[in-house]
């Protein structure tokens, strides 16, 4: 049983929290583009339909990825590990990745609802200065996951072996 659920946590985190950080990533990017206005044109840039489709990935990858954390504890638990330090520090490293993507996909929110709107030069000014945190946030995001893979895979005083 334990290697079902280890495996099914290993790919729930490839196949879920790979694509939302990724989306995320790159929608700065393309919303920042999107937000400025083509050259002799008052609206939007072709890339709004890139922004939309990576909104729609964060968001809902955002959602499906709550099955990593409990995949792993689910494997934790089996595997009798759940007060090793480093698994807190997984568990507690994983709370502020999932707060760091709520606040992305929220900031996502506003950009996008400025973008549905009627264009307003004044609106995309607004929400192409929320763009460079938003870059922050979801690079601090994806350092986050990356740490929390180190430590699943190091296992720093663990007596399971590694």
């Amino acid at each position: 049983m334990t290697k079902l659920l280890l495996s099914l946590h290993v790919l729930a985190a490839v196949l879920l929290i790979g694509p939302a950080t990724v989306a995320a990533s790159l929608f700065p990017r393309y919303a920042g583009e999107a937000l400025a206005p083509a050259e002799g044109q008052a609206g939007p840039r072709p890339a709004l339909p890139a922004v939309r489709l990576l909104h729609r990935v964060t968001r809902v990858y955002a959602v499906l990825g709550v099955s990593v954390p409990v995949f792993g504890m689910a494997t934790a638990k089996q595997m009798g590990v759940l007060g090793d330090a480093w698994l807190v520090a997984s568990m507690a490293l994983t709370a502020v990745a999932a707060v760091l993507l709520g606040i992305a996909v929220y900031t996502q929110g506003a950009v996008m609802a400025v973008l549905d709107e009627p264009w307003s030069e004044e609106a995309a000014r607004s929400a192409a200065a929320r763009l460079p945190r938003l870059s922050m946030v979801t690079g601090l995001f994806a350092l986050s996951w990356a740490v929390v893979t180190v430590l699943m895979i190091v296992r720093p005083g663990s007596t399971t072996g590694a």
